[in-house]
């Protein structure tokens, strides 16, 4: 039973091999009468399953002109126009790239600011008591007591009037010393962020405050507020953060495979889905150094004016940045082919003959794409049909791959006792049923070639 499987096997390569053979020298007859044809169907007859008109079958499976073993294929222009195959040119020109990405309106950190006293007390009185309420430099935020201050007053007045009454002693060095002194109380309020103002009205009055009123230090919003009228709080405790709005950041977020391509000083062209019809223009002013580790991206800092207020922080951009790649070799983006981890591109070899390259590929950019190795300038490339190229290119590398099997030295489990080869005829063979008797091997050209 073995022998038997091993003849049948090895039967059946020879019956296919020499079905597509046949089928190949059908479509390149030349002769008018049909001869070679006959010829190639008579080298068919007695094949189990196959006759004349399966061998036409066999030849017209090749639907676009003719196959060569290196996986290339020829067309007529006939076959060009009635396919559709159009072309373009490898060439060397500038090259640029568009990358559209997602953005975040956020604070501009230079411009904000915390007021945190640097003492410790209580607030009396607020002056700025919600978040979101706009505030200029100068503007009072709270009223606070804090027995620090109260000490503080009694020292300056003191050292006032110490300055006033000995500042004509004629001791040396009593008046510059009442006058340091003085000098010294006053940096000490003011130290605490008290104002000059309220310093010279606590020396003109000569009364101390059990309160006194903190300013803020720069215009903008109230972002955070965290303080209550008669809250205690301690020395450094951060009671409000304002922020000024009339410049902002836009954080835009680029994927690791983009991030080389942005570089500092860049436009950047800027839409804002609640703000329809505008678009905001900017430029690049700093590319961060690391990528975050789940998104795999980079953030790209934007900085734009903000007149008005119109774009706060929170709010989600559409950002793209156009990337000058400079003088590089390109092909038609359409004429490249990826072929799983391949990518390939159909050239015109002259003669009707379009062969598949391999391509080492770079950057793509409007409508081209970088070409670093695989094809030379000036060199026409097919930039339509080319998946019907490949499947016919396919068709040729299988039939190659079955010519091959067809050596005798991939027969070696076929068992070709009983085959009498030298006679011309494999008459008496009986494989499971099957008879070879019409197939005469005999024939100088079986495959029906030229």
């Amino acid at each position: 039973m073995n022998r038997k499987r091993k003849i049948v096997l090895g039967t059946g390569v020879v019956a296919v091999a020499f079905a597509f053979a046949a089928g190949i020298a059908l479509r390149d007859a030349t002769d008018d009468d049909g001869g070679e044809q006959d010829r190639g169907a008579d080298a068919m007859d007695g094949m189990p399953g196959m006759d004349a008109g399966s061998a036409m079958d066999m030849g017209g499976a090749n639907a676009m002109g003719g196959m060569d073993m290196d996986g290339s294929v020829r067309l007529t222009a006939d076959e060009v126009a009635t396919f559709g195959i159009t072309f373009g040119l490898a060439e060397v020109r500038p090259l640029s790239r568009t990358i559209r990405t997602v953005g975040l309106v956020e604070f501009d950190e230079t411009r904000m600011t915390y007021v945190a006293p640097k003492f410790g007390g209580w607030v009396e009185r607020l002056h700025a008591d919600f978040t979101g309420q706009p505030i200029r430099r100068g503007e009072p935020l709270l009223e606070v007591y804090s027995p620090e201050l109260v000490t503080a007053q009694e020292e300056l007045l003191m050292a006032a009037r110490m300055a006033e009454s000995v500042g004509e002693s004629g001791v040396e060095g009593v008046a510059d010393g009442a006058r340091d002194l003085y000098t010294s109380a006053r940096r000490r309020l003011a130290y605490w962020d008290i104002s000059d103002e309220q310093i010279d009205r606590l020396v003109e009055t000569g009364e101390v405050r059990k309160t006194l009123t903190l300013y803020a230090p720069v215009s903008g919003i109230v972002m955070e507020k965290d303080v209550f009228s008669g809250q205690a709080f301690q020395p450094g405790k951060n009671l409000y953060m304002i922020a000024d709005l009339s410049q902002i950041w836009l954080s835009a977020e680029v994927f690791e495979a983009d991030a080389g391509m942005i570089r500092e000083g860049m436009p950047a062209d800027i839409t804002i889905a609640a703000i329809p019809g505008r678009s905001f223009s900017g430029r690049v002013e700093y590319v961060y150094p690391t990528l975050e580790d789940r998104t795999r991206s980079m953030r790209a800092r934007i900085s734009l004016d903000n007149p008005g207020g119109q774009l706060k922080p929170g709010m989600y951009a559409t950002v793209r940045f156009t990337a000058d790649l400079g003088e590089t070799l390109t092909l038609p983006s359409s004429a490249v082919l990826q072929s799983g981890e391949r990518a390939i591109a159909f050239v015109d070899m002259g003669g009707g003959e379009l062969m598949p390259h391999e391509l080492t590929l770079g950057v793509r950019g409007q409508g081209h794409v970088q070409v670093i190795a695989g094809v030379e300038p000036g060199q026409r490339v097919v930039t339509s049909a080319q998946f019907l190229l490949d499947s016919e290119s396919n068709l040729a590398e299988v039939m190659k791959a079955m010519m091959a099997q067809m050596n005798m030295s991939d027969m070696e489990g076929m068992d070709m006792e009983g085959m009498d080869m030298q006679g011309g005829s494999m008459e008496g063979m009986d494989m499971d049923g099957s008879s070879m008797d019409g197939m005469d091997m005999s024939r100088p050209d079986s495959t029906g070639g030229r």
